[in-house]
């Protein structure tokens, strides 16, 4: 594994998961919320796991990863989501998920 392309994962999920908060059917989703709440503990587990070489890093993957760190704090998540497709909300095609495939792509790094 690529610690920064770990990094830059985290980096692009984030920003994924930030961008699609203002969306009016992912913000509401149970999608969206489970894969928050996923991305916190898991950057939060890579940070603990690899202090001390994200100590010295570059001061570019380090912002990046402060970054991530951030934007996954400031996000508000319903209480009570519920999956849009099930509800008929969502009508991107069976199997298909901006969140959920934005996070697929991080764990295959």
């Amino acid at each position: 594994m690529e610690l920064s392309n770990r990094v830059r994962g985290f980096w692009y999920l984030s920003s994924v998961l930030s961008s699609q908060q203002s969306d009016p059917i992912c913000s509401t989703c149970k999608a969206w919320v489970n894969t928050a709440n996923a991305a916190r503990v898991s950057l939060a587990a890579f940070e603990a796991e690899y202090a001390e070489v994200l100590g010295s890093a570059p001061a570019g993957l380090s912002m990046l990863c402060l970054e991530s760190r951030s934007r996954l704090a400031r996000l508000i998540l319903p209480e009570n989501a519920a999956g849009q497709k099930k509800a008929g909300n969502c009508k991107l095609p069976e199997g298909v998920c901006f969140v959920k495939s934005s996070r697929a792509l991080l764990e295959k790094i």
